[in-house]
């Protein structure tokens, strides 16, 4: 049977901890404060918890600022609903529509669109191989893990130019889900809880200013 630690011991063993000396840089620190219950400041495990939260809360204030930094002004908004296009090219504008997206389980027609545009900056042929073979099986093959709405025909298309892919192989493609987001997706997505409130914060901020 275990030998009960007596009150008096428990507060030696603390005292004993807290008057230590200081521990050598590089040296692992001691795991010998299983009975602290004090949270004093020079307890080893409240030291470990407090470095703990610091570097949490500093991680959240990260996150805070970055998606600050990434909320469009009230013109970008305004260009927005005047062009599908210009959303796209713009970062923060494909953020908010690939949620808005992500909320319609439509995701991975942005993610595919994204990586035919991706593809075509590609002259490397090394590249575009591996790159166009990624495409193929991410979005494209019947095994593929993303759905994207891609018709009969066009497969078919892509399948024939699997021998010798280009950077262009999926241009058809591309255009057909680009075509189904503008015409379909978009419209929703203006009309959506996340663009309209979006557009109303703004409106009141530049008020304010």
């Amino acid at each position: 049977m275990p030998r009960s630690v007596s009150g008096v011991e428990m507060r030696k063993r603390q005292a004993a901890h807290i008057e230590a000396p200081p521990q050598a840089p590089g040296q692992p620190r001691p795991n010998n404060c299983c009975l602290c219950w004090c949270g004093c400041c020079k307890c080893l495990w409240s030291e470990d918890r407090m470095e703990r939260r610091e570097r949490q809360t500093c991680t959240k204030m990260d996150s805070i600022e970055a998606a600050d930094e990434r909320q469009p002004g009230l013109d970008e908004l305004l260009s927005w609903a005047r062009s599908f296009e210009m959303m796209l090219r713009q970062l923060e504008g494909r953020e908010f529509f690939r949620d808005f997206l992500r909320s319609e389980y439509s995701e991975d027609n942005l993610l595919f669109w994204l990586a035919c545009d991706e593809l075509k900056k590609e002259t490397d042929p090394t590249v575009v191989e591996e790159k166009s073979r990624i495409i193929y099986e991410d979005y494209v093959s019947i095994l593929s893990p993303k759905e994207v709405s891609l018709d009969s025909r066009v497969r078919e298309g892509i399948n024939q130019t699997l021998a010798e892919p280009s950077n262009l192989m999926y241009e058809e493609a591309q255009f057909q889900i680009y075509t189904l987001m503008h015409r379909d997706s978009f419209p929703r997505f203006l009309n959506s809880s996340v663009y309209r409130d979006l557009l109303a914060n703004r409106r009141r901020a530049s008020l304010d200013t």
